[in-house]
């Protein structure tokens, strides 16, 4: 029973720390510029259920602490619906009621009275905080530790695979692929990942001598420490580690910045092509995490941080360096699915504002209210998908590095 708790607890308290610390910032973004156009906050709350502690501050917003750490949220005052989008009669209706309540004037505080562009920006800033706060997590990280690269030399080509078929030798060094120039082994195994049933031109360097291969990446089903069992596209090569092909480089905060925003464009981009490839039926979503696999992944990295050195210091310095990385592509997947154009995401709520921009009208209401439900189907069906894919890949764990 302790040991399974001690792997309950290993799981779920990284998951629930990393997820609420996440949303906590996401819904600051939308406080504090929501606070920097004068809009009246009922209630800012980190957690759900019921309160643990809370405060009201001089402009009389509740800050509270709720039971049930998964996240949090903002509640402007006069929301007259969970989409936050009232059609005209509840917009007339709120005006009306704020100004017998307050006075004319009053409502110029509340969220719904805001010109189009600044309720525009508060929806935004939440998403924004988001991918703000993977480029600090990424520029600390970065600056801690530095780049380190290693080149893409392959070590080993399996028997009746894709590479073996294209030609490929052990000690070819890839130097690009289908033209763009590739430095890293993660840029090879990345590629080919999103590149299943595609062919892919390889630009090897061979003893000096500059050959091209091509290979068309197949799935194949694995599992993985931290994903989980995943049926992936590889061309069955595994990458060398030898000392030699390391390089490393100490970045000062400046060069740590632009690396950050480097590797927050490879993650969206990638991102968005697997989306998109998800769609054009090239790809399962096998790939896709629920909460149980963000928990899983997070009990792995936890699992690897504690076992890589057993020195309490190099332990705890691991632990640190392990959860900014997480915590940063955790962020940035929670800025991308938040900026989705699905009703009751924020970017349904852009997709509204869009179209009272060019309108000159809120969305009727039952647009809105077929669009909340449709919106709220979509969000049902996109986690039960992602749920099941976790419990697909729920598995006997072994480590697979280097692999392409």
């Amino acid at each position: 029973m302790t040991g399974f708790l001690g792997q309950a607890l290993l799981y779920i308290v990284p998951f629930l720390l990393v997820l609420t610390f996440i949303v906590t910032i996401h819904e600051l973004g939308h406080f504090l510029v929501a606070r920097a156009f004068g809009v009246k906050i009922d209630r800012f709350s980190i957690g759900f259920g019921k309160t643990i502690v809370s405060r009201v501050d001089r402009r009389g917003t509740e800050w509270r602490i709720a039971w049930l750490p998964l996240g949090g949220y903002v509640k402007f005052s006069g929301d007259l619906d969970p989409s936050s989008v009232p059609d005209e009669a509840g917009l007339a209706e709120l005006r009306q009621r704020v100004i017998v309540e307050n006075g004319p004037g009053a409502e110029r505080d509340y969220f719904h009275f805001k010109p189009i562009w600044q309720r525009a920006l508060i929806v935004a800033a939440g998403p924004a905080a988001n991918f703000v706060l993977a480029m600090v997590l990424f520029t600390l990280l970065f600056t801690a530790v530095g780049e380190q690269v290693l080149a893409p030399r392959v070590a080993r080509v399996d028997p009746g695979t894709p590479a073996a078929a294209a030609g490929f030798q052990p000690n070819d060094l890839i130097k690009a692929i289908d033209g763009r120039p590739v430095a890293d082994t993660s840029d090879v195994t990345r590629t080919v990942m999103m590149s299943a049933g595609d062919s892919l031109r390889f630009t090897v360097d061979r003893n000096g001598r500059e050959t091209v291969l091509v290979a068309t990446p197949q799935r194949r089903l694995e599992d993985d420490q931290i994903a989980g069992r995943v049926r992936i596209a590889r061309i069955g090569l595994l990458m060398d580690r030898r000392i030699e092909d390391f390089s490393f480089r100490r970045l000062n905060p400046v060069q740590a910045f632009g690396k950050g925003i480097e590797t927050i464009g490879t993650t969206v981009g990638t991102t968005a092509t697997y989306i998109g490839r998800i769609f054009a039926g090239k790809e399962s979503g096998d790939l896709l995490n629920g909460p149980i696999g963000i928990a899983k992944a997070a009990g792995g990295v936890t699992q690897q941080a504690v076992a890589a050195n057993p020195d309490p210091g190099w332990m705890a310095a691991n632990l640190a360096l392990t959860f900014l990385s997480f915590a940063a592509l955790v962020s940035i997947g929670i800025g991308i699915v938040n900026l989705l154009p699905i009703p009751v995401l924020d970017g349904g709520h852009l997709l509204f504002y869009g179209y009272e921009a060019v309108a000159r009208r809120p969305v009727p209401a039952r647009v809105q209210e077929v669009g909340y439900r449709v919106g709220l189907a979509l969000l049902a069906g996109l986690m039960l998908f992602a749920t099941w894919n976790d419990l697909q890949k729920l598995s006997l764990f072994k480590f697979l590095g280097g692999l392409a």
